[in-house]
């Protein structure tokens, strides 16, 4: 099977119509890293608040569950940012 799906292209000349496509792949994908890590940020902050302001209970734990979910959340936006980005050079560099 075919790893790479955008194999097709990688040969064919691009026309000013797949690269607007392409420019605007390249900017969703930087939007949604930027929301990958948004949202880590989110996750994190709100775990160092519940563990700053809740001595015990369910949102004390639930702030050390939030944390490392947090930092999980923006590696895997990272991750995924990169993977995609490799894939978009590859179409536009084919070199």
């Amino acid at each position: 099977m075919n790893t790479n799906p955008y194999k097709r292209f990688e040969n064919a000349e691009l026309i000013l119509r797949d690269e607007l496509a392409i420019d605007r792949t390249i900017l969703a994908n930087e939007r949604t890293m930027l929301s990958y890590i948004r949202g880590a940020i989110t996750l994190a902050i709100a775990g160092i608040t519940f563990l700053h302001f809740i001595d015990n209970g369910l949102l004390y734990y639930l702030g050390i569950i939030m944390i490392p979910a947090g930092i999980f959340v923006g590696i895997f936006g990272i991750i995924r940012y990169l993977k995609m980005n490799g894939r978009l050079k590859n179409i536009r560099n084919p070199d």
